[in-house]
């Protein structure tokens, strides 16, 4: 990442609180905080290094801090409480702990942990130093899984992996240093990391950051003509087109001209409702490019940046990855028949950290990574149809997947979004239940199951419903469905 920084050295590299700062000054504070961090020692040698700061210019200059003193870098969410923080840096046994001045009082009670440097960030890039050389085989950094079915495990990626993944996307999106990113997203995750972040400075290309997402905010910085690429989960999307809808017609045209100019917009993270890529096409002319990763692995499937983007698919396998779908029985499915998605290549991570059985458990025999996630393959583009843990629903001998039912439940006029489970149930194995976020609280039953019964097949129709004012979600905008299935008497 230096090296190719070096060629844009005067180019902005990243905007955040009100100032621009240059590929030469992120290189430079980079290496103060490397010297600092080795505080003597010549390579930190996979030390982790965790660090709770906001995106922005410190955070980039401190994840390549740690890379460049031979560290393990370990991000925390901001957004996430103290037991959650303190669960991250006990497991990973992190060496040092730099944090914003923001985070002061959060981190207070655990300041005493044994072996454990707890550090202002503000104060940390001063010292000069010799740096380590570092290979691409040394692991780089350590992100952890939502936790969903099971204690969130710490995901190792080396270098080369990073590389893999950074290298892959540059290629297929078509990433160039006249691009300006406004990045949004959550820098503990491979989405704002990698997708966003990396990319942008892998490409000489500028990343822009808000202090805090907000749609009038962000809709300030798409009028001003100056960012050409988007990424967003689809949570974010249909804020967006909430806040434009209020707006006066003027302002939706001229906001409309300006969205039409973007290069590129991407959606992804969660499953994108058909209903809102619809309607953001409609005032944007982009359809928005899904595509399909994993902490494990980066991005592995993406829709083409140039030719047909599918609705509800999410493309093919990227440029250097490997992708099957296979049974229960680990044998290839037909095209068109649904299987586990299989992936292997460079982008795979290495281990989950110091857990050697959740390791070996991820991969088959012939070194595929398990994804756990089903998919169709029609037409040589790949559709999910969901976790194979929450998402297909195994009810009556059939299997059907959760993410079929809510794209229909959203086309009903009454609903603005839904979560659909598996519920136990003796007789039946599972029986499907529909979570329901409607305009006026509740809906007719009676005349729903009428409305569904015209566009699914009875097996599929959903036994119980919830309603609700909003659905449990991750810091992603991801329905947590292991928590949706609690609420449910």
């Amino acid at each position: 990442m230096i090296e190719r920084a070096r060629r844009y050295s005067d180019r902005s590299a990243i905007s955040s609180d009100n100032q621009t700062y240059t590929y030469a000054e992120l290189e430079r504070k980079s290496a103060e905080i490397a010297a600092d961090l080795l505080e003597g020692m010549d390579d930190l040698e996979e030390e982790r290094v965790a660090f709770l700061v906001p995106p922005g210019f410190l955070y980039v200059a401190i994840q390549w801090g740690i890379w460049r003193a031979g560290g393990i870098a370990v991000p925390l969410c901001t957004k996430h409480p103290l037991p959650s923080l303190q669960y991250v840096i006990e497991d990973t046994g992190a060496r040092s702990v730099l944090y914003a001045p923001a985070y002061q009082e959060l981190l207070r009670p655990i300041f005493d942990l044994p072996d454990t440097d707890f550090r202002p960030a503000h104060q940390v890039g001063s010292g000069k130093v010799r740096l380590p050389d570092i290979t691409p085989d040394r692991r780089a950094m350590i992100l952890y899984t939502s936790g969903t079915t099971g204690k969130p495990k710490g995901v190792v990626t080396t270098h080369r992996n990073i590389e893999a993944q950074i290298s892959s996307l540059v290629t297929a999106w078509e990433w160039t240093p006249e691009d300006r990113i406004l990045n949004v997203l959550p820098l503990h995750h491979v989405h704002g990391i990698v997708n966003a972040l990396c990319c942008a400075l892998w490409s000489g290309a500028c990343c822009e950051f808000l202090p805090r997402f907000g749609e009038a905010a962000t809709f300030d910085r798409f009028r001003s003509g100056a960012i050409t690429v988007f990424m967003a989960v689809p949570t974010i999307y249909y804020k967006l087109l909430a806040y434009y809808d209020g707006l006066p017609e003027a302002e939706q045209k001229a906001l409309s001209d300006r969205l039409r100019a973007f290069r590129l917009m991407v959606s992804g993270s969660a499953a994108l409702p058909v209903s809102v890529l619809e309607r953001w096409k409609a005032i944007s002319d982009h359809t928005l490019l899904e595509r399909y990763g994993m902490t494990e692995m980066g991005m592995a499937i993406s829709n083409p940046y140039r030719g047909e983007r599918r609705p509800g698919h999410i493309g093919q396998a990227l440029e250097g990855v490997s992708v099957r779908l296979v049974d229960e029985e680990n044998e290839p499915v037909a095209d068109g028949e649904a299987g586990e998605i299989q992936v292997r290549g460079a982008n795979v991570f290495l281990e989950y950290w110091d857990r050697p059985d959740a390791t070996a458990d991820a991969f088959t025999r012939d070194g595929w990574f398990r994804t756990g996630d089903v998919a169709t393959l029609a037409d040589g583009a790949y559709r999910i149809l969901g976790r194979h843990s929450v998402d297909i629903i195994k009810s009556g001998g059939y299997k059907i997947s959760a993410l079929e039912i809510e794209e229909v439940l959203r086309q009903h006029p009454a609903i603005r979004d839904c979560g659909v489970v598996g519920l136990p149930d003796e007789e039946w194995g599972e029986i499907i239940g529909a979570c329901l976020i409607v305009d006026d609280g509740q809906v007719d039953l009676t005349a729903l199951e009428g409305w569904l019964r015209d566009r699914l097949p009875a097996y599929k129709l959903p036994r119980k419903y919830l309603f609700t004012k909003e659905l449990p979600r991750n810091v992603m905008g991801k329905v947590t469905k292991q928590e949706l299935k609690k609420q449910f008497p």
